[in-house]
């Protein structure tokens, strides 16, 4: 059984005011690495194979922050990189709602496209890891789109916490999540 604990990176200044990240390149915040220490913490006692995290500082900063006492192989995968929001980028939720209707964004990714980069990483998962437990750092947006491809209603709004966790398993010929935005190793939930 392929195991993947998906893994939303820590809190960035953007996450805190409300902004829209989507593929801008935002650093974590102190409240974010104390948010990757608390998931290096409560995750460094199991056993785990890979690591895997996007090229975009806030993944990437907070995988090696989870790595420091595993040691896993880090891979680079951008098929889990953040859904691209176009124009509605840095816009805080105020700005998004008095420029635009509904959340929909000149120069934004659709779903379809999202949700076939999103298949085809985990078609790759599946071919160069079978059976292994993976660690998986992420994005809100594309977790979320994970939830609903296998678990939530598709219209179902997803709200993630900054460090939440979430165990997708391949059992079966299928992709099945197994616990979603689990919290309770953080001190805080953040954005």
């Amino acid at each position: 059984m392929t195991q993947i604990c998906l893994i939303r990176h820590g809190q960035t200044d953007w996450n805190k005011a409300g902004r829209l990240q989507g593929q801008t390149d935002i650093p974590l915040n102190e409240a974010g690495r104390k948010q990757a220490r608390e998931c290096r913490d409560h995750l460094s006692g199991d056993d785990w194979d890979l690591m895997i995290t996007t090229s975009l500082n806030r993944a990437r900063e907070t995988g090696e922050i989870i790595n420091e006492k595993m040691n896993l192989p880090i891979e680079i995968m951008d098929e889990f990189m953040e859904r691209g929001f176009g124009e509605g980028e840095g816009l805080t939720r105020e700005e998004r709602r008095a420029s635009y209707e509904g959340f929909d964004f000149p120069g934004m990714e659709s779903e379809e496209d999202l949700n076939d980069r999103i298949m085809a990483g985990l078609s790759t998962i599946l071919q160069c890891y079978p059976g292994k437990r993976i660690l998986l750092v992420s994005h809100g947006g594309v977790i979320a789109a994970i939830l609903r491809l296998f678990h939530l209603d598709a219209q179902q709004e997803v709200k993630l916490f900054n460090g939440c966790i979430n165990h997708l398993h391949y059992l079966e010929d299928s992709w099945q999540v197994r616990g979603y935005n689990v919290i309770d190793h953080l001190s805080s939930s953040g954005a």
